[in-house]
């Protein structure tokens, strides 16, 4: 095998490279020099972040969009902890990732060193695997691993420490080359089983979800349910799995779900649970199927054994991802009239219904009407991104996902996940429009990345949804503790003046009917841009206001 000699922040490099690394996301760090002074004639892009959070967000957001594992650099201590929230997302949401982290030097650990921290004891609950490379010729070693570890079997993310003498040691390694990536197949046996579970059903439901999903499954699944006419949800904030106005669409399982869903799942004779873990949001609150044991007979198909019974125990248990299950649905004959096929109808007459925008509400700005007018002027192959809090349930009841790759939401529920997310969506696919939903709560959060959009020139449109107040917790707030409002005001800069003075493109809408005309002028300014919709406090949910939450009405 040829050899190289380089220092170790050129290795790393290398290896990057080897892996087919085209972009970071960074805050620069003292810590790692070394590593950014090899990547400065690397060809591999830098977006530079203004907080680790918000980089390690975008990292997240590349592989999800992508499937390869989004790099995150950052320096030791604070830089580390700070990236820890986005770490965090890309463990829940499965998300193949890696964060590169700045260390002390050998000679100085276990002193408690400037910003030292021993992040195998500190991390291990955030990452599949926790690294540190005391050798630098064992680098190419131990990043084929990390991509390996953090796109096999369930994803997720992986953090390699770097101690920065480390770094500067210059030695003889391998030439890096790139990991090879793990598929898992179901058998014959098991697709011959599942076959005959669902001829035998009279009422089946399918739940997609998770990743290792890519374009062509999602096209070949359509096609399978469209040929077998089953009924399909999505999991939660995993809406891009399914086309919306696909007939065999019945809803989003997630906060909020269609009643007449829910009782369609409890009643099911056959599950069937592709790449979806259902945790406690799809399952509302384990309350959809039973655990350990569910009433309904469960076929769950995810890419990673430790998974498959690990809640529910499934009567059909297949190992593998996604994309290489729906491969070998191509093979099985339709039945010629299913029994459930009228059943698929109603359901997804029902989801249409669900999913029609109110038109009323309280205040001056619709938020139905909103959202009406961005499903009619916003194209189809547009990614939306959002974190977390009520604002979210305007995009994701109503927005009708038609095609894959168009959402990057938190399904772990991080605050501030949206406006990084769309950075790094933007970044990736420049020629598509790319829509940030934000609360004046979540926007805040990370609202500083708002700049790397504009040094980057990436012309984001973030629909900023301000109603002064932490919006959810005030919800829970008042069913729980009616009136006594406690920690949920806010009080916010002028959004506006904020976007502009950034270098963006802003505007207010404080009536309905200026939302259509600000989006248009913020799409045309070729900036990136915010348009603050200055929304009622009671137009809390789509259905209940404040005042019914409080006095249980």
């Amino acid at each position: 095998m040829k050899s190289v000699t380089k220092t170790g922040g050129q290795l790393i490099v290398e290896a990057l490279k080897a892996n087919g690394v085209k972009r970071i996301s960074c805050v620069p760090g003292e810590s790692y020099l070394a590593v950014l002074d090899a990547l400065y004639e690397s060809g591999i892009g830098v977006l530079v972040c203004r907080q680790e959070g918000g980089a390690a967000m975008m990292a997240d957001s590349w592989g999800r969009l992508t499937g390869e594992p989004g790099i995150c650099m950052v320096t030791r201590g604070p830089g580390a902890t700070n990236a820890s929230a986005g770490l965090h997302v890309a463990r829940q949401d499965s998300i193949p990732m890696i964060l590169f982290v700045g260390q002390v030097a050998r000679d100085m650990r276990e002193r408690e060193a400037f910003q030292e921290v021993e992040y195998r004891r500190a991390f291990t609950e955030f990452a599949k695997w926790v690294g540190e490379i005391d050798d630098a010729r064992r680098i190419p070693e131990f990043v084929t691993r990390a991509f390996a570890v953090a796109t096999s079997g369930r994803p997720g993310p992986v953090v390699l420490t770097l101690p920065e003498d480390m770094l500067v040691e210059e030695v003889e390694a391998p030439e890096a080359q790139p990991y090879t990536r793990i598929e898992s197949h179901p058998g014959k046996s098991q697709i011959a089983a599942f076959e005959r579970a669902l001829k035998e059903a009279r009422r089946p439901m399918f739940i997609v979800g998770g990743t290792r999903w890519s374009e062509e499954a999602h096209r070949d699944f359509a096609d399978f349910a469209a040929r077998f006419r089953v009924p399909v949800g999505c999991s939660f904030r995993r809406q891009m799995l399914f086309d919306h106005l696909h007939p065999s669409y019945a809803g989003d399982v997630g906060i909020g779900i269609n009643p007449a869903l829910a009782r369609e799942i409890k009643e099911a004779d056959l599950l069937v649970l592709l790449g979806s873990r259902m945790s406690e949001m799809p399952s509302s609150s384990y309350t959809l199927i039973d655990i350990p044991y569910p009433k309904q007979k469960l076929v769950h198909i995810f890419p990673d054994p430790e998974e498959l019974g690990r809640l529910y125990r499934p009567d059909l248990a297949i190992c593998a991802a996604p994309a290489e299950f729906v491969a070998a649905l191509k093979e099985l004959e339709a039945p010629a009239s299913p029994a459930w096929s009228e059943r698929t109808g109603a359901m997804h007459e029902s989801y249409l219904k669900w999913s029609k925008p109110p038109e009323d509400g309280p205040g001056p700005v619709k938020m139905g009407p909103i959202m009406t007018w961005i499903e009619e002027n916003v194209p189809d192959d547009a990614i939306f991104t959002n974190g977390a809090g009520n604002y979210a349930t305007w995009l994701h009841r109503f927005h009708r996902f038609r095609k894959y790759n168009t959402q990057s939401a938190p399904t772990s529920g991080s605050m501030g996940y949206g406006l990084p997310a769309a950075v790094a969506a933007k970044q990736l696919f420049p020629e598509r429009e790319v829509v940030c939903f934000a609360g004046d709560g979540c926007f805040m959060m990370h609202g500083q990345e708002f700049i790397t959009a504009v040094r980057y020139g990436l012309p984001i449109i973030t629909v900023l949804v301000n109603n002064g107040i932490y919006g959810t917790i005030r919800m829970h707030q008042e069913r729980e503790y009616p009136g006594r409002v406690s920690a949920t005001d806010l009080i916010n800069p002028d959004f506006v003046a904020y976007a502009q003075a950034f270098g963006g493109y802003g505007e207010l809408v404080e009536r309905t009917e200026d939302f259509g005309p600000a989006y248009l002028r913020a799409r045309a300014s070729g900036k990136p841009s915010i348009i603050e919709v200055r929304l009622d406090p009671e137009a809390i949910t789509p259905t209940r206001t404040l005042t019914q939450i409080r006095n249980k009405t």
